[in-house]
């Protein structure tokens, strides 16, 4: 075998996984938000989830993807875990359209088309609003060329009449299990070293396609294929958090449960399979002239593309019935950590290790914007009940009652640790996801990410301000606040907490149906009465009810609210997409 054939196999081989790549990114760019809604909505019950998940897949052309934004509603509790592995199941459905595209790709000469599809798709690309159809024809091309390609470097290679590949071949015992288990291993350790299938289904089809390959061998290539593909993304969630894992390990149990059945029922299954497509199981290379033997052996990549799709629906109907007890099986399986993860800094949305497109990956980062947004508000309540352990402070403290608060104030300083590594983190995200070829709508929300992460941040300083000075006054020697700054000071705490209630109700839901109104009376109401309070603390003082110092810690608690509701006026502009106005 020539250097440059070698060079050719695995160029096409890079052509195909790119074109998949391009395919998939362009066909969710023109599918947008709307195919995150479509997933959530359709998964009422497990047949319309697996529908969906089927869908959806066939529609991007990628399980990952699917798979990806199905972990993502998990753990935003959008869905149930039992409704993503309904999804998850659809999802190995879908991706076998995949299968069929490349058995065409081999089985027909359809080079000469992907050039006038290349002029198209270039001529379209520089017109704005066709561009993203015009990726997609790039991408289409770019993988048929692939296959196109290959079918051609397979001829060249003449796999079918390599004596010493036939001999490799010939060396396992066709009828022995073992034989059947090295290649599924083989198939699985392939798939998982060059991360896609679609590249090692393609090395399938040359083989059995050329003759060199028995098909029952091949089959079992494409069996492991399907564990080999879920390995990975188990890998990556090994960082998230227990949901995450236990929905990426149903996908590897679903295709381990399918290889172990199918095993039991290998021959007469792939039989089948073959009598539907047409493939004479029984023809030899000496029984029959070479062109008849390699015409039947052309048929062999529709035969492994209809052993995918038959395989895959044959599993599905088989657990779908059972999605409750895999449930409970993955959950006995894989339990949370015993340790505390709200006061751990772990991102549990974005992940490492999968390869997402820019568009599911600021879906990623929008749920951990989320999360960050609702972390904030339960730092502003370890704030709240702070100042009632301070206002219970009177006369001699009680031991007990210390180490109550400093516990309670260690909590919020960490809280505050932790808002800013997740700035950190999602802002470096953030940045390594803005390199990527983006669509101006996914340009225009990490500019809006950004500024949202960076007015959270502030929400925490603002928290940690005001623990610090409670508990400046709790361990100094000024006078307590007297009861009706306590009643002021919490009713001040209320208003700010409502803001922050409402600014969480528009980041876990749809800004279409949110009221920006709300937020913004809210904070007027708390401008007014901080300018209430400002008056009154100035007449008081000057009335001798309590001291200057007692009067300037207070208003500082008073002035921080104010500032903090700033701050969530800030973050509210920000996802609806309106100009910073001026505080």
């Amino acid at each position: 075998m020539s250097l440059v054939i070698v060079f050719k196999l695995l160029g096409s081989l890079a052509l195909l996984m790119y074109g998949m790549k391009a395919m998939s990114e362009a066909l969710q760019k023109m599918a947008g938000p709307q195919l995150r809604h479509v997933l959530g909505a359709m998964t009422t019950n497990r047949f319309t989830g697996a529908l969906t998940g089927m869908f959806v897949t066939a529609a991007v052309q990628s399980s990952t993807a699917t798979t990806v934004m199905t972990v993502s509603f998990v753990n935003a509790g959008l869905l149930t875990l039992a409704q993503a592995i309904s999804v998850i199941m659809g999802a190995n459905i879908g991706t076998t359209l995949t299968a069929w595209i490349m058995s065409a790709g081999m089985s027909f000469d359809i080079t000469s088309a992907v050039y006038p599809a290349f002029l198209i798709g270039i001529v379209l690309i520089y017109q704005k609003k066709h561009r993203y159809v015009g990726d997609f024809l790039f991408g289409l091309s770019f993988l048929l060329l692939g296959l196109g390609t290959l079918r051609m470097t397979g001829a060249e290679m003449n796999l079918g009449e390599n004596q010493a590949l036939l001999d490799f071949f010939s060396s396992f015992d066709p009828d022995s299990f073992l034989t059947t288990l090295v290649f599924l291993i083989l198939g699985g350790v392939l798939t998982f070293c060059v991360q896609s299938s679609a590249a090692v289904m393609a090395i399938t089809m040359i083989l059995c396609s050329s003759g060199a390959l028995p098909i029952y061998q091949g089959i079992a290539l494409v069996m492991g294929e399907n564990i080999g593909t879920t390995i990975t993304s188990n890998l990556a969630a090994l960082s998230a958090n227990a949901q995450a894992r236990r929905a990426a390990f149903a996908h590897m149990f679903f295709n381990i449960f399918g290889v172990i059945w199918i095993l039991f029922v290998f021959r007469p299954f792939i039989d089948a399979v073959c009598g539907f497509v047409g493939y004479d199981v029984d023809m030899t290379r000496e029984a029959v002239s070479a062109e008849a033997y390699l015409a039947n052996s052309a048929k062999l990549t529709f035969v492994l593309a209809a052993f995918h799709t038959c395989f895959n629906v044959s599993n599905t109907l088989i657990l779908i019935w059972f999605i409750p007890q895999i449930e409970r099986f993955v959950c006995w399986v894989i339990k949370p950590k015993t340790q505390d993860e709200e006061e751990d800094f772990r991102l549990n949305f974005i992940t490492s290790g999968i390869m997402k497109t820019p568009e599911l990956s600021v879906l990623e980062a929008h749920k951990e914007i989320e999360a960050f947004s609702d972390r904030m508000q339960r730092m502003f309540s370890m704030v709240r009940e702070l100042l009632t352990l301070s206002a219970s402070a009177t006369g001699k403290k009680k031991d007990n009652q210390e180490t109550e608060f400093n516990k309670l104030y260690s909590r919020i300083e960490k809280y505050e640790s932790i808002s800013d590594n997740m700035e950190l983190e999602i802002a470096n995200y953030l940045d390594q996801v803005s390199d990527a070829h983006l669509s101006d709508e996914t340009k225009a929300k990490i500019r809006s990410m950004l500024r949202e992460i960076s007015e959270l941040e502030s929400i925490g300083d603002s928290c940690f301000n005001m623990a610090r000075t409670i508990s400046r006054k709790y361990q100094g020697k000024e006078d307590h606040f007297n009861e009706q700054q306590y009643a002021h000071l919490h009713q001040m705490m209320e208003l700010t907490d409502n803001a922050l209630s409402l600014m969480n109700q528009l980041m876990k839901g749809r800004k279409e149906s949110y009221d920006v109104n709300r937020t913004f009376n809210t904070e007027n109401e708390i401008n007014n009465y901080r300018n209430q309070l400002k008056q009154q603390n100035i007449i008081d003082v000057n009335n001798h009810e309590y001291t200057y110092a007692v009067g300037t810690i207070y208003m500082d608690l008073v002035n921080e609210c104010e500032k903090l509701g700033d701050y969530v006026v800030n973050v509210v502009e920000a996802r609806m997409g309106t100009r910073q106005r001026d505080n």
